[in-house]
This record gives structure tokens, C-alpha cells and sequence, in this order.
């Protein structure tokens, strides 16, 4: 039986350094094509939520996304910034994380949450109601931290 132990640990920690290995190259592939910036999301129970965050600033960048990512931390995502408030549209097209797609109003406020979107999908998912912004984030952490319409987003520590 003990043979066995160690192999399988061995395998384990092989496996555990293959997805830290990913998690950092996803992570320098996004450092080199995108700005980052700390955000902050005060949420309805007076909690402040804070995140590093890559931005997409122009349609180059909008359309290329989280596409091809395999790994985010929890504190991690992608702020999309839109010229103009609208009806924001997004898809899932070669992402292959669910998340959590946070629209944001001209007001810094979240107006909707789309969440635990399907991986790979040409489906649409929009705002809702007019939007000047997206936070995607990995799915799961709307719910987990009560991210909701009405939360307040900041940029920039406070």
C-alpha cells in the first residue's frame, strides 16, 4: 500500500505545479497585453470587496477578453470600459471559465449581474439597462460576496 502513497503524491505535486504553471502564463500573457488597476465593490451589507483587475479600453481589447484563460485567482478579473453607456453585449466565444459578468453604470453603480455564464458559448448576455462597464469575474463571487445591483464600484484604493 505505501507504494502506492508516493507515486500518487508525486503525481499530485506534478499536477499541482503544472496549474500553478498555467495560472502564472495566463497571468503574464494578460500583464502584457492589458493595463491593470485595483478595484474596490462596497456591497449592500457595508462590506468593501477588492480586486486586481485587467482593463480592455478599446475594441481590440474588448473583443479579446478572457478569451483562451484558464485560471483566475478570486481577486482577479477584467474590467471592460465602454466610450458610451449602452445596452452592453457580451459572449463567452474561447473562454474557457464560467464567470460572473458584472455591468456597471455611468454612476459606478451595478445595475446587473449575469452569473456562472456557459464556457464557450456564442450565446448573449446583456446588460440589462444602460452600461458604461463589465467587471468579469471568476463564477461563483457575485453570490459568494453579495455583488448585486445597487453595489457601489471605486476605483483605486480608499
Amino acid at each position: 500500500m505505501n507504494s502506492l502513497v508516493f507515486p500518487f503524491r508525486l503525481l499530485l505535486c506534478v499536477g499541482f505545479a503544472l496549474v500553478a504553471r498555467l495560472a502564472i502564463a495566463d497571468t503574464a500573457q494578460l500583464d502584457q497585453a492589458f493595463s491593470t488597476t485595483d478595484l474596490q465593490i462596497a456591497t449592500p451589507d457595508a462590506r468593501l470587496h477588492r480586486f486586481r483587475v485587467w482593463v480592455a479600453e478599446d475594441d481590440q481589447q474588448r473583443q479579446r477578453g478572457l478569451m483562451f484563460v484558464k485560471h483566475l485567482e478570486d481577486d482577479q478579473g477584467m474590467l471592460f470600459v465602454y466610450p458610451e453607456t449602452q445596452i452592453i453585449t457580451m459572449w463567452m466565444k474561447n473562454t474557457y471559465l464560467s464567470l460572473d459578468m458584472v455591468f456597471i453604470g455611468p454612476d459606478g453603480r451595478v445595475v446587473h449581474v449575469a452569473k456562472d455564464t456557459k464556457p464557450m458559448s456564442l450565446e448573449t448576455i446583456d446588460s440589462k439597462k444602460p452600461a458604461s462597464a463589465v467587471l468579469e469575474l471568476k463564477a461563483g463571487m457575485a453570490e459568494r460576496l453579495r455583488i448585486g445591483p445597487g453595489a457601489q464600484v471605486m476605483a483605486g484604493k480608499q
